[in-house]
């Protein structure tokens, strides 16, 4: 992700990419952003720190890698995208704090389409509510084999929008063995760990006599890089507070 993102904001005239941060660990450190990103040199050299002065800067790491931005971009002042998933209770709690003295956007998912599908999932959440016959909720989601946590924070999203719109208080993380009569109060959730999927999500509400699918599958990580671009320049200049793909997006 952090290569799609030197590569796409490289290319974009409304954007100046200052900085790339990685783990210390990482063998190219001290090399072009741009050459390890395909895209040629831009004069910003791969860091572990980060040191030039940015308007705004995107997250898309791991956890630890996340909780250390947040903290700098507090020091600093600056406002922070958050798109890393698989935050613990601490280091949600600490992007929530910081949201009360810089502006962070945060989501599960950068997609502007997986945000568009959520809303869906909200109408028809409150839509199917007090169907006649039930509507049973599935979350279906695969990524690729090296995604560490799961389900997805997208899947997880999903799941909360749908239960605030219809009251379910289970969540179900697979079935095996013999879990009996399916209780109508819960969301089941399914993650899919497949060779290189960049992610889809299926949502099924599932009626007596039709079943309605909502699904968003990316082919590409760049619509995850479009998104996190699109919400920095959203972010940048904002008062300080907590945002989401939804104030982007205008719902």
């Amino acid at each position: 992700m952090g290569q799609r993102l030197v590569a796409l904001g490289s290319a974009d005239p409304t954007l100046q990419i200052v900085a790339a941060i990685d783990s210390p660990k990482n063998p190219k450190m001290g090399q072009d952003a741009g050459v390890i990103a395909g895209v040629g040199p831009i004069g910003v050299p791969l860091a572990d720190t980060l040191k030039a002065a940015a308007d705004v800067v995107i997250d898309f790491s791991v956890p630890a890698g996340a909780e250390s931005i947040t903290r700098t971009c507090l020091e600093k002042m600056i406002p922070l995208v958050m798109a890393t998933t698989g935050l613990d209770e601490a280091a949600k709690r600490a992007l929530r704090d910081a949201a009360k003295i810089i502006p962070v956007l945060w989501s599960p998912s950068m997609s502007l389409s997986v945000n568009l599908a959520m809303k869906l999932a909200e109408v028809a959440g409150t839509a199917l509510k007090d169907h006649p016959s039930g509507a049973d909720v599935e979350i279906i989601e695969q990524h690729h084999r090296f995604k560490e946590d799961a389900p997805s924070g997208t899947a997880l999203k999903f799941g909360e929008i749908v239960a605030q719109a219809m009251g379910q208080t289970e969540h179900r993380h697979g079935r095996q063995g013999r879990p009996g009569q399916r209780p109508h109060g819960e969301i089941g959730y399914h993650a899919v760990r497949v060779g290189d999927n960049p992610g889809e999500h299926t949502i099924l509400f599932g009626l007596l006599g039709e079943t309605l699918e909502i699904a968003v599958k990316a082919t590409n990580r760049d619509c995850y890089a479009h998104g996190a671009l699109a919400a920095a320049k959203f972010l940048a200049g904002k008062p300080a507070g907590m945002y989401g793909m939804n104030d982007l997006l205008g719902f």
